[in-house]
């Protein structure tokens, strides 16, 4: 595949679950990927690997969300990686995707629990947006992902759901503020999703509680998410900005 204007995309969280969805639909597409991972090297190499034999080109980098100290590092380590396999000095689409869930009840979350939900899930979607921002190509996008959470309540995950309804705020604020630049910036929360996100998929007939209260009645699979964020990722989205979109298959409606 030529790689000669190709678009690119930086994907965080890429090497697993639903950001390995998106970044492999991405490539799909004809999109170049800088997808990042933080604890399990052998699966961004892996994600990478798999778009390359499909004809794609595809970068791994080890990026941390809650260590902000090392952003500048990272966005001079995507600069390097731009220059060499792209021949460019920006790129087109970020897509905030790294996360970690919540498990616990109100009662129960510690503030090293609740610190560590927000330097991840809120804090790192900050700032790692504030220093990439001046690398994204001027009508670029960056697509922040959130959760169905943000909408509606379950025990458990206050902390979580709360951060996510902060994104969705935040989404709107950068594309106000970037407007001059004509980058547009998005919110999509999925629903309910069959990953191990968070330590796992829950027994069976939690599995088909949550499928009983989605109108589609199933839980949501990593590409169902992926193929739609994919699909965002061109100028055939060029007019939807600052926008929060559910796809959960019409969870709790």
């Amino acid at each position: 595949m030529s790689t000669d204007n190709q678009k690119v995309a930086l994907i965080t969280g890429g090497s697993q679950g639903i950001g390995k969805s998106i970044a492999l639909n991405a490539a799909k597409r004809g999109i170049g990927v800088i997808l990042t991972y933080n604890s399990h090297p052998e699966a961004g190499t892996a994600v990478a690997n798999e778009i390359k034999a499909n004809g794609g080109k595809a970068v791994a980098l080890k990026w941390d969300s809650a260590d902000v100290a090392s952003f500048n590092d990272f966005a001079s380590q995507v600069q390097q990686v731009l220059k060499n396999e792209w021949n460019r000095d920006n790129f087109d689409y970020l897509v905030n995707n790294a996360g970690i869930a919540q498990r616990t009840l109100i009662r129960d979350t510690t503030e090293e629990i609740f610190d560590q939900l927000v330097n991840v899930n809120f804090k790192g979607v900050f700032f790692l947006s504030q220093r990439l921002i001046p690398l994204i190509a001027d009508g670029g996008q960056i697509i922040n992902i959130s959760s169905g959470l943000a909408r509606f309540a379950f025990p458990g995950v206050a902390v979580y759901g709360a951060l996510k309804a902060a994104v969705e705020a935040l989404t709107r604020y950068f594309a106000k503020e970037y407007a001059d630049r004509k980058i547009r910036v998005n919110t999509v929360a999925p629903g309910a999703i069959d990953t191990e996100f968070g330590g796992g998929k829950g027994d069976e007939s939690h599995r088909r509680q949550i499928a009983d209260m989605t109108a589609l009645g199933r839980l949501g699979e990593a590409d169902d998410i992926g193929l739609f964020v994919a699909s965002l990722l061109s100028d055939d989205s060029r007019f939807l900005n600052a926008q929060r979109i559910e796809v959960s298959g019409g969870i709790v409606i």
